[in-house]
């Protein structure tokens, strides 16, 4: 007789929506639905995932009890405290989040960093699949990451394995130091230099043109001059970036998730860069697109239940 649940929930709380899947034994997608994130509004983010999974258990024809909820979260729980921590959708962070979130669902339930659910879904059946090692990268409005080794989540003694965004952007050059304030209270952390707002704020900064993170990627591949000179400093340091981790944890595949991924020219361009960075003789750099696109997270919350 199967282990799992009837139905297992997925729940990925990002900063401006949220978003729910189900699947059933067979893993077919039995509801799926996205709904904006009510911002600084604590009890209204716990009302709207309340309100998902009483939907998502609708939708499959199964009680409470038979159903299963994993959540992927902005930053991450602390094995201290039991409060949020680190997480860029700052009215969470101290907020005993998950315990309240049981309270209002009535059940347990598992929770992780986003980024550890993307890497999570894309070991499992996405475009990491059959890989031993991997990491998998957040690129948008913050900059996370997560780390699978053999299936397993690596989370880490403070439940901040993976979390390289809020390290400094390695191999400093002129001009990058101290680096931008960050929202976390230091400066020059990698997510100040990586996120689709920073490359938007240094674009506008150095050319006086406002642009969206998509136009300023758009540009460059027409050949506008100035959009492909703010891609090729953002590209060449996020290639510092993950040749950083490389040389610590050395995964066999890198999956990038996020807004950003969508950039095509960073499959082209990243493994080239970063290999002057990585401490190797023949570096083998395998980056990867996420097969689930930005489904990816959500799914890999509902298989926090195996």
């Amino acid at each position: 007789m199967s282990r799992l649940p009837d139905v297992r929930i997925g729940i990925d709380l990002g900063g401006t929506k949220i978003a729910a899947i189900a699947f059933d034994r067979e893993e077919n997608v039995v509801f799926s639905e996205r709904v904006p994130t009510p911002r600084h509004d604590y009890r209204g983010v716990i009302g709207a995932i309340a309100a998902l999974v009483r939907a998502a258990e609708e939708a499959a024809g199964v009680s409470p009890e038979r159903a299963t909820v994993g959540v992927g979260t902005p930053g991450s729980v602390s094995p201290v405290t039991g409060r949020m921590q680190n997480a860029n959708s700052t009215w969470l962070n101290d907020m005993p989040f998950r315990e309240d979130l049981e309270a209002a669902l009535g059940r347990k339930v598992r929770m992780e960093n986003d980024a550890n659910c993307l890497a999570l879904s894309e070991a499992h059946d996405g475009a990491a699949k059959g890989a031993e090692s991997v990491f998998g990268v957040i690129l948008g409005t913050g900059v996370g990451g997560g780390l699978i080794f053999r299936g397993q989540v690596i989370t880490g003694a403070n439940a901040i394995g993976g979390e390289w965004g809020h390290n400094p952007l390695p191999w400093p050059k002129f001009g990058e130091m101290p680096g931008p304030a960050c929202w976390c209270g230091r400066r020059g952390c990698i997510e100040t230099f990586l996120s689709g707002p920073a490359l938007e704020r240094e674009h506008s900064r150095i050319t006086r043109r406002p642009l969206s993170a998509k136009d300023i990627a758009e540009g460059a591949r027409k050949g506008d001059e100035e959009c492909a000179a703010s891609m090729h400093r953002y590209t060449e340091r996020l290639a510092r970036a993950l040749a950083h981790v490389v040389n610590v944890f050395d995964p066999e595949v890198i999956v990038l998730g996020g807004g950003l991924s969508n950039i095509d020219a960073l499959y082209d361009d990243l493994p080239g860069m970063m290999e002057k960075w990585i401490f190797a003789a023949a570096p083998r750099v395998d980056i990867r697109r996420p097969a689930h696109g930005d489904a990816s997270g959500v799914r890999g919350a509902a298989r926090l239940w195996g």
